[in-house]
C-alpha cells in the first residue's frame, strides 16, 4: 500500500496539471454529457443489476431536486417542511445510508452466521523472499491501479479482482494461491491503494467523484465553498498541493502505525458487536446534531437509515444514490446553462464533440450490461 499509493501520488502530482488544460476548454453541454457518463457508469458498476444501480441513481437525482430552485425561486418537493428549503444535507444521507443503515443490517443478521477472529502470527516484517516475491506485483498492481481509478466509476474493485487474477497467472507458486502466497496480497493490495490516488485525479481537475469516497470528498468541499475542477487549480493553489503533499505524509503514517500496531487492531475486533454497533448509532446521531440541530434533520437520518437498511438487505447499491444527489443539482445547473446559451436548441448537446462523444460513450455504457445479459441468456438456451 505504501509503494503503491506513493506512486501514485507522483502520477497525481504530474498528470493534474495537463488534465486541468484540457478541462478548461469544456463548455456546459461538455460538463452536462460528462455528468450523464458518471450517472451511467456509476449506476452500471456498482451492484449486480443495472436496473437496480439505475434505480438507486434516481432515488438520489430525485433528493438533489428537494429545495429552492435556483433559476425560479420556487420550492421543489419541499412538502411545506421550511427545513427542506435548503435541500437534503450530503452528510445527513450518507451518515444515515453507511453507518445506520449498516448498523440495522449487521443487527439484523447477527445470529445468521458467526465469526471467527484469526489471530496474527509469524513475524511482521519480512523477509529476503518476501521482497523478492513481492516488487514485481507492487508496481503490476499500481499500473492497474492508478489509470483505473481515474476512469468514471472506476473504483477499486476491478484493478483489485485484475491484479490478483494477474499475479495468479503469473506466480512460480499457484499451489500457495489460496493459501496465504504474498503475491495474492501484495499485488491487489497495491491496486487498491493505487486505485484511491487515481480517484483524485478527475475529482480535482474535473470535479467529477468516481467513487463513494471522492463523492463524500466533494461534499466536503461544497461544506467550504470550494467546487473542485479546472479553477480550483488556479483559484487555491495552496490547498490542491497541500492536498498532494499530505497523501505522501498520510502515506508515511500508514506504513508507521499500520506495522507496530497491527496486533492492537486486531484486538479491536473483539469488541462485541452490538457495543461496537451501538456506538456508531451514537455518534452518527451526535455528528448530525451537531451539524444541523432539528426534529426533522434526525427524522431524515432515521428514515435514510432504513432506506439503507432495505437496500442492503435487497441488495440496491447504496453508492448511486449519494453520487446522484450531489452531481444531480450540478449536471442540472449546466444542463439549464448550455440551454440559456442556445436559447433553448437541444441540439447543442449534439454540436460539441466532446459532449457529442461522451453522450454516445454513455449510452453505449447505458445498453451495454443489457446486450450482453441477453446474449448470455440466449448462448444458455442453445446448450
Amino acid at each position: 500500500s505504501f509503494v503503491a499509493g506513493t506512486i501514485a501520488t507522483i502520477g497525481l502530482a504530474f498528470l493534474s496539471p495537463y488534465l486541468v488544460d484540457i478541462a478548461v476548454r469544456f463548455g456546459p453541454e461538455d460538463y452536462f454529457a460528462l455528468m450523464c457518463v458518471a450517472f451511467v457508469t456509476v449506476s452500471a458498476t456498482f451492484g449486480d443489476s443495472p436496473v437496480r444501480g439505475l434505480t438507486s441513481l434516481f432515488v438520489g437525482l430525485t433528493l438533489g431536486l428537494v429545495g429552492i430552485d435556483k433559476l425560479t425561486g420556487q420550492a421543489r418537493l419541499a412538502f411545506g417542511v421550511p427545513e427542506l428549503l435548503d435541500g437534503v444535507e450530503v452528510t445527513t444521507l450518507a451518515v444515515g445510508l453507511f453507518a445506520v443503515g449498516e448498523a440495522l443490517y449487521v443487527a439484523s443478521r447477527r445470529h445468521h452466521t458467526e465469526e471467527k477472529i484469526e489471530a496474527v502470527k509469524g513475524s511482521l516484517w519480512m523477509t529476503r523472499e518476501d521482497w523478492k516475491r513481492s516488487w514485481k506485483p507492487w508496481l503490476r498492481g499500481t499500473a492497474f491501479g492508478f489509470p483505473i481509478g481515474a476512469l468514471p466509476a472506476g473504483g477499486a474493485e476491478i484493478p483489485t479482482f485484475l491484479s490478483y487474477s494477474a499475479e495468479k497467472r503469473l506466480t512460480k507458486y499457484p499451489e500457495q494461491f489460496g493459501k496465504g502466497a504474498i503475491e495474492g496480497v501484495a499485488g491487489p493490495e497495491a491496486a487498491n491503494n493505487a486505485s484511491a490516488a487515481g480517484t483524485l485525479v478527475p475529482l480535482l481537475t474535473l470535479g467529477l467523484p468516481t467513487s463513494a469516497t471522492a463523492a463524500m470528498m466533494l461534499a466536503g468541499f461544497q461544506q467550504y465553498g470550494l467546487n473542485p475542477g479546472p479553477l480550483l487549480f488556479a483559484e487555491r493553489p495552496d490547498l490542491v498541493w497541500g492536498l498532494i503533499a499530505s497523501l505522501f505524509i498520510a502515506n508515511t503514517m500508514l506504513l508507521v502505525l499500520n506495522l507496530p500496531l497491527v496486533g492492537l487492531w486486531v484486538r479491536l475486533l473483539k469488541i462485541p458487536t452490538p457495543w461496537l454497533y451501538a456506538g456508531i448509532l451514537v455518534f452518527a446521531t451526535m455528528g448530525t446534531i451537531a451539524a444541523k440541530p432539528s426534529v426533522v434533520e434526525l427524522s431524515m437520518l432515521a428514515g435514510f437509515g432504513v432506506l439503507g437498511f432495505l437496500m442492503r438487505r435487497f441488495d440496491f447499491p447504496i453508492a448511486p444514490v449519494v453520487v446522484g444527489l450531489i452531481l444531480g443539482p450540478i449536471a442540472e445547473s449546466q444542463l439549464r446553462r448550455a440551454l440559456a446559451i442556445s436559447l433553448g436548441d437541444p441540439m447543442t448537446l449534439l454540436q460539441s464533440p466532446i459532449s457529442a462523444t461522451l453522450l454516445v460513450v454513455a449510452l453505449i455504457a447505458l445498453i451495454a450490461p443489457f446486450i450482453l445479459k441477453g446474449l448470455g441468456r440466449f448462448k444458455a438456451n442453445e446448450d
